[in-house]
């Protein structure tokens, strides 16, 4: 597939997974962390236009000379902006005027794609990993969203993802591995973003770690135990977060009578057991592995544990169809896919790391602090975005997004 046409693929599938969704759909926030559908749209848009458009085509006018003050995000070098949690009060402009942005951005890229400058290619490059990111977060921001909602809306008037009912899961197998000095981070081949380099050496110790990860009925067992009430089993700011906020189930659960219910992007379905658990975090996440007798992997273990697998493998994001995590029916799980992986590794820079100059420095680098590191993607991210080096980042508390995890052990 040429550039030319990835850019096309790529921005085509925002627009297809906003198909179904109302102008109010589109601009609702419903919570500080999420971003309206609407204003995701627009923030993509606003990166090419801000960091190639404007500043290396010569001639360009913007779409509109107030609209990067609504859609910058946390770019300090590119001055004030609409604070975070009051994009939802953007009831203007509308969904409709967004697409017409995009198209006007897109027309204007795609003119000058072909005699762009190398340094400028791997911007758009760039931004389109940028807005491949954006498409998971504008589907894990309405799947909150349309769960606030008492109704219980599906996101697409089509059938639940994965095919009905559970299966007979595998009891958990443990893989060992020796460990010793390996070769961590991405080694310069292709893309990655900053916070995966420098590659560097770093020595484990002999560890084993499963062959899958933690599904519904396994977690349901966790709850039945008392997980939740037991505070030995939690770190400190865990246990205060579970009072202070009551949690006694991943998000999106509720009993029902007869069992259990989740909330999908298909509306309420009933629990599959086989499936694997997601939204948790990495509270509840480590108190599991405590209950299980285990611990989380470091992100270390599991990318060197990953090597064997597919970045492309798994459930992930392929069309604009309805997406979950799946219970595995092949009989050779993989890595990658279904749920983001929490590990015990605190989110910080690699030795050597160094922030690029400007704005786009910006990325990543002064998010390395209270946060934890994620691996191997999941059912919303796009195919074709994940490796083996990727490194997601979320604090302890947040659960929205598709988290998953497998364990570890010392041997």
């Amino acid at each position: 597939m040429s550039f030319a046409d990835r850019y096309r693929r790529t921005r085509q599938l925002s627009v297809d997974l906003v198909a179904g969704l109302s102008d109010a759909d589109a601009t609702a926030q419903s919570m500080p962390d999420a971003s309206p559908a609407k204003w995701h749209l627009a923030h993509v848009s606003w990166f090419f236009e801000t960091f190639v458009l404007r500043d290396h085509v010569d001639g360009y006018q913007l779409f509109h000379d107030r609209w990067p003050f609504l859609f910058n995000s946390y770019y300090e070098a590119e001055g004030p902006r609409i604070e975070r949690p009051k994009r939802g009060l953007l009831t203007r402009p509308s969904l409709r005027e967004v697409i017409a942005y995009r198209s006007w951005v897109d027309e204007a890229l795609m003119g000058t794609l072909d005699r762009l400058a190398p340094e400028l290619t791997a911007l758009v490059e760039l931004g389109l990993h940028h807005e491949q990111q954006h498409q998971e977060l504008l589907l894990t921001d309405i799947k909150h969203l349309f769960h606030c909602n008492p109704l219980g809306p599906s996101a697409w008037q089509r059938p639940a993802a994965c095919p009905e009912g559970s299966v007979d899961v595998a009891p958990m197998r443990w893989v060992r591995h020796e460990g010793g000095l390996a070769s961590i981070g991405h080694d310069g081949r292709g893309f990655a973003f900053d916070n995966e380099g420098p590659s560097h050496q770093a020595f484990m110790r002999p560890f084993a770690l499963a062959d899958r990860t933690v599904t519904n009925g396994e977690w349901l067992s966790f709850i039945e135990d008392r997980g939740y009430g037991t505070p030995n089993l939690w770190l400190s700011d865990g246990w205060g977060w579970v009072n202070a906020e009551a949690v006694q189930a991943p998000l999106y659960w509720r009993r029902v009578e007869g069992g259990w219910e989740q909330f999908t992007l298909s509306g309420w379905q009933p629990l599959d057991l086989s499936a694997p658990v997601t939204h948790i975090s990495f509270y509840e996440a480590d108190a599991f592995a405590s209950w299980a007798g285990a611990r989380l992997p470091t992100e270390q273990e599991w990318e060197l544990a990953s090597a064997a697998h597919d970045p492309a493998s798994g459930v992930q994001l392929d069309t604009a169809e309805a997406v979950g995590p799946c219970a595995d029916r092949s009989g050779a799980p993989t890595m990658f896919g279904n749920v983001w992986e929490w590990t015990g590794s605190a989110y910080r820079p690699y030795p050597g790391f160094r922030t690029a100059p400007g704005a786009v420095g910006e990325y990543n680098g002064k998010f390395m602090s209270g946060q934890f590191v994620l691996k191997g993607g999941s059912c919303a991210t796009p195919r074709g975005h994940m490796r083996h080096s990727y490194r997601n980042f979320f604090y302890p508390h947040q659960r929205w997004q598709f988290t998953g995890l497998r364990l570890a052990k010392d041997i």
